[in-house]
């Protein structure tokens, strides 16, 4: 009988646990694939990300989930940094935009989104930032405070 008692207080404290569970696992940060390039370019994306600004273009780094030291992410919407990429197909087009911000290569793709995809060139790593379509307005901003810490971590050379 006392189980008979208790199970109806029971299903709605059960509901309310699971309402604050539910509650306490949300995160807004984005959602990144994670490179896994081989244990070279590894060790440079962790240089690299050491070497990332806590902001760029004004806005604060928060990371993407799951957490690694492949990938970095600043504001919302995001834009997104992953170390280790594969060489992207469109670097084997001679007529790809490129691009030269302080000192780092840069192939240039925009996306059907109206987002752009920039993949650095002649970097021992391939480094992919994702600017999202409504940050476009600010040029290639992102990427002159990001060219420092490439020029510092990720040497001048083909990427294997």
């Amino acid at each position: 009988m006392n189980f008979l008692r208790r199970r109806p207080l029971g299903l709605p404290v059960l509901a309310l646990l699971i309402a604050v569970a539910g509650c306490s696992f949300a995160d807004d940060s984005a959602s990144v694939a994670v490179p896994s390039p081989g244990a070279k370019t590894a060790a440079l994306c962790r240089e690299l990300d050491r070497a990332l600004p806590a902001e760029v273009d004004g806005l604060d780094r928060r990371d993407p989930s799951p957490a690694s030291p492949l990938t970095a992410a600043w504001g919302d919407p995001a834009i997104i940094l992953r170390c280790g990429v594969e060489r992207p197909a469109a670097m084997n087009d001679d007529e790809a935009d490129g691009v030269d911000v302080d000192g780092v290569g840069w192939l240039l793709e925009k996306q059907q989104d109206g987002s752009f995809r920039f993949t650095t060139t002649l970097r021992r790593a391939y480094v992919e930032v994702m600017i999202p379509a409504g940050r476009t307005g600010d040029g290639l901003a992102p990427l002159v405070d990001l060219a420092p810490g490439i020029k510092k971590a990720i040497p001048e050379g083909i990427a294997d």
